[in-house]
């Protein structure tokens, strides 16, 4: 008989999403070890090699035990583990709502039509620039979204160049715009201070921008070092 699929988990919490349109709803979080990105500003590295390999079917039924509608798939990259395509149709399957945040590093084409994308671009501010695929953007459903995560007025005006060239308030629900978290990044990031929330808030107002900013909620509610929050 072949063998049961796995996926190589690092945690699995329940908390309240602190991003996307979704923000302030409670959520069951399923983290996936293992990221091929390197992100200047990446706030958990602890997940680039921690974990456990888990048999799929008993990862779906510990999900589907919490009394939650809501269930993100995340990382580190999730979709670098295909086995993550068929665990999330099944959450699907199971009644739930289903999201998955990704890079734009990987092929998104092959999650369930049901699943709500949300697509985190790579800023020349990440370090990963490079790594961005744009063919995902030709592929975003109306119900998936996009996210930007600014260091500096440099990512923030490339952001609006690629909203406009990629229409991307016509492509999908929300285009969200976070500035890098101070407490997490020490205040700097390559030698550059961190983006202040009001700056960027600034600058979306006097822009007239049709996007919507965002901070990570659970960080305000918890200490932003906690896991599992």
């Amino acid at each position: 008989m072949p063998e049961s699929p796995t996926i190589r988990i690092n945690e699995i919490f329940h908390s309240i999403q602190g991003e996307s349109t979704r923000a302030g709803l409670p959520c069951i979080f399923v983290r996936l070890t293992g990221c091929p990105l390197r992100c200047a500003y990446c706030d958990t590295e602890y997940a680039f090699r921690e974990g456990q390999r888990r048999d799929v079917e008993a990862l779906l039924q510990e999900v589907l035990a919490i009394d939650c509608q809501l269930v993100e798939v995340t990382g580190g990259e999730p979709l670098a583990q295909k086995s993550v395509f068929p665990f999330m149709k099944s959450l699907c399957d199971a009644g739930r709502t289903v999201l998955v945040e990704t890079s734009n590093a990987i092929d998104i084409s092959p999650c369930d039509p049901r699943v709500i994308r949300i697509l985190d671009l790579k800023t020349p501010g990440s370090g990963e620039f490079d790594r961005n695929r744009l063919e995902n953007l030709e592929n975003l459903r109306a119900h998936d979204e996009v996210k930007f995560v600014l260091v500096d007025r440099r990512d923030y005006e490339w952001a609006c160049t690629m909203i406009e060239d990629h229409r991307l308030t016509e492509r999908c629900a929300a285009v969200l715009l976070s500035p890098v978290f101070e407490q997490v990044t020490g205040l700097e990031i390559a030698g550059r201070p961190a983006l202040p929330p009001h700056q960027l808030a600034e600058w979306m107002l006097a822009d007239g921008l049709d996007a919507r900013m965002q901070l990570q909620l659970h960080k305000f509610i918890w200490d932003p070092s906690t896991r599992g929050v």
